[in-house]
């Protein structure tokens, strides 16, 4: 039975604890009732980590590929998608909470026993798929992925009977009741929150996430190398801690944008560069700097850009564990996107109006992309290899 016995972090590393939990979660929900935790210690060891996955993905997904529609790509500015990425942040957290508070309120009307530390882990462990689904959002063509998040309605359908000792005829009502009750309160907090979306809290400290080696089949999501999983996780906790020291020293990081800007050509082969756009800034650790210019020969026209995206670009090498791949075929193009030498590479083309992207990160950290109208894909491809990418990586060392 759960207690509220002292302890900041769940027993077990992270990833351990992950991989049990998504692959064998009827049994490790004993082991999460039976383990001493406390309210505190699973919001901040579980829920702040976590719940960061989402917002800092949309965030490096947004400033990197833009938001796509009709055939016209919008990037917000920095400081737009930062607000942005903070304000899902605040709802996430805030929504857990309530959640938690809500699940122990609704307990005993169906024969079960309040207990607020029970609670916070039935809301802390089944969002787990949910929350690690985010990572999807880096790259808008594998936005659809996000739906191995539902994972976390079977994890809560098993785990919410169990640990608030609710009677097995009346878990399935509770289950029910108590989902449609969050939908219901989390539309008047995320209401509420989209008024102080100003507000901001520093990016926290990714827990211990121990170390488990082999490869993991993840259902919905496919096989995940788990060393690379635990050297991507470990590079993730560095960043962040990185992050809030530069907040605490107001240590601006990001490499400054006459650098990047120096990154790009004058010319790629017959296409001439003409407007040169930069933009820099951060918050709370959080900075990056972007640097972009368009290149035109004829009617044809494309941009080439240079993004730092600091310690977000970590969440990048998950990429690597879960060996990324999405390819899509129609009859005007294709879309597709990969994992090359341990990079994420994005790459999309139409045939009828001669135009696409093609991007990679590097050294985990910068993005550098082509978008844009041009002969074929090979020249986006061109244009994107036309950057240094080794004196971009000493950039950020």
């Amino acid at each position: 039975m759960a207690t509220q016995l002292p302890g900041d972090q769940p027993s077990g590393g992270m990833v351990d604890r992950i991989k049990r939990l998504l692959t064998a979660p009827a049994q490790e929900w004993p082991r999460i009732d039976a383990d001493p935790m406390t309210v505190k210690g699973i919001f901040i060891g579980w829920v702040v980590p976590l719940a960061a996955i989402g917002p800092i993905a949309n965030l490096v997904g947004m400033l990197t590929f833009g938001i796509g529609f009709f055939g016209i790509t919008y990037r917000p500015s920095i400081g737009s998608a930062v607000t942005t990425a903070v304000s899902m942040y605040v709802l996430a957290l805030i929504g857990a909470f309530v959640m938690a508070l809500i699940i122990d309120w609704l307990a005993p009307n169906f024969g079960g026993t309040k207990n607020p530390v029970s609670a916070m882990k039935v809301v802390a462990f089944s969002m787990t798929a949910a929350w690690l689904a985010g990572i999807f959002q880096i790259i808008p063509m594998l936005g659809w992925l996000g739906i191995v998040g539902l994972y976390s309605l079977y994890l809560l359908w098993i785990g919410l009977p169990m640990l608030m000792k609710v009677p097995g005829d009346r878990a399935p009502a509770y289950v029910v009741v108590s989902i449609l009750v969050c939908i219901v309160t989390m539309a008047v907090v995320s209401f509420a929150t989209a008024s102080i979306s100003s507000s901001f809290i520093r990016p926290p400290l990714v827990a211990d996430s121990g170390t488990v080696s082999g490869t993991l089949n993840v259902p919905g999501v496919g096989a995940v190398d788990m060393a690379k999983a635990n050297e991507a996780v470990a590079r993730m906790k560095a960043a962040t801690e990185k992050m809030q020291s530069d907040a605490a020293t107001g240590n601006k990081t990001a490499v400054p944008v006459a650098a990047l800007q120096a990154m790009l050509p004058a010319s790629i082969g017959s296409f001439t560069r003409g407007d040169v756009e930069t933009q820099s800034g951060g918050i709370g650790g959080l900075n990056g700097s972007h640097a972009e210019g368009r290149y035109t020969a004829g009617d044809q026209s494309f941009r080439l850009s240079v993004a730092d995206m600091g310690a977000a670009g970590t969440l990048a090498t998950l990429g690597g564990a879960m060996n990324v791949q999405s390819s899509k075929q129609t009859a005007t193009g294709y879309e597709k996107t990969e994992m090359v030498g341990g990079a994420m590479v994005s790459e999309r083309w139409n045939t009828q109006s001669n135009s696409g992207s093609y991007g990679t990160m590097v050294a985990s950290r910068f993005m550098v992309s082509a978008e844009g109208s041009a002969p074929n894909i090979d020249t986006l491809k061109q244009a994107v290899a036309s950057v240094d990418t080794g004196r971009l990586a000493a950039l950020g060392q």
